[in-house]
């Protein structure tokens, strides 16, 4: 799973997912890419589910790379515990998710393989998501005198 090594501050607030990805909106190494339509916490477990199916579908072929990391920790608190007596133990590790944030890229694969992949994967999210192509340069010939 992955989690941080270390942190700064054991427990945090809750906070909110209120508007659009400002990082991380683009491709910046793969062909294809996941992309969030909905905010979401995606948990460790399912980043890893998600990376286990891209992996399997395109049998190590190709190259992934995630580009989301769990760095926010949910508390818990034991269940049938009376109020009061402060902030539960962390429990599992999420990363926040706005839309518009490229969740895994591919690169290596072909274009039905890469998108059947990404499909797979997109089912072990809690979020919506949308599948994006990297542009292709156009290079023209003909240039002006």
């Amino acid at each position: 799973m992955l989690m941080p090594k270390r942190v700064k501050r054991r427990r945090v607030f809750r906070g909110r997912m209120k508007g659009k990805a400002q990082r991380g909106n683009f491709l910046a190494y793969g062909d294809y890419g996941l992309v969030a339509t909905e905010p979401a916490w995606v948990t460790s477990r399912q980043i890893e589910a998600a990376r286990v199916a891209l992996t399997r579908y395109t049998k190590r072929g190709g190259q992934v790379w995630i580009k989301i990391f769990p760095d926010k920790p949910i508390t818990e608190k034991p269940a049938e515990t009376r109020m009061g007596s402060g902030k539960g133990s962390p429990e599992y590790w999420v990363a926040v998710v706005k839309p518009g944030r490229v969740l895994f890229e591919i690169k290596g694969v072909a274009e039905t393989d890469a998108r059947e992949a990404l499909r797979l994967a997109a089912h072990k999210l809690p979020c919506k998501t949308k599948i994006i192509v990297r542009e292709q340069e156009k290079t023209s010939e003909g240039g002006e005198a």
